[in-house]
């Protein structure tokens, strides 16, 4: 769960970052005068879309085959065993 937040966390402020390291290179500072509306718009936007998009793919790629079934995680000869599909 944790993990899962972590990386929806990164994929918000990659843009954010990405477009600060932008103004660091292009205008020599982080002033607050330099972020524009239109620019934090725009930002904002593809922050949103990367979260959208990074929860369809996570979600879609732990979904089981049909007619699968669930065997939950359990320790094996002292190794520990994840759920997984079958």
């Amino acid at each position: 769960m944790v993990r899962s937040l972590l990386i929806e966390l990164v994929l918000f402020l990659t843009p954010f970052l990405l477009y600060g390291a932008l103004l660091l290179a292009t205008k020599g500072s982080l002033v607050p005068e330099h972020w524009s509306l239109g620019a934090l718009v725009a930002v904002s936007t593809v922050a949103i879309l990367l979260v959208v998009l990074g929860l369809f793919v996570f979600e879609h790629g732990r979904q089981a085959p049909p007619g699968s079934r669930y065997v939950p995680a359990q320790v094996r000869d002292g190794v520990f065993v994840p759920g997984h599909f079958e």
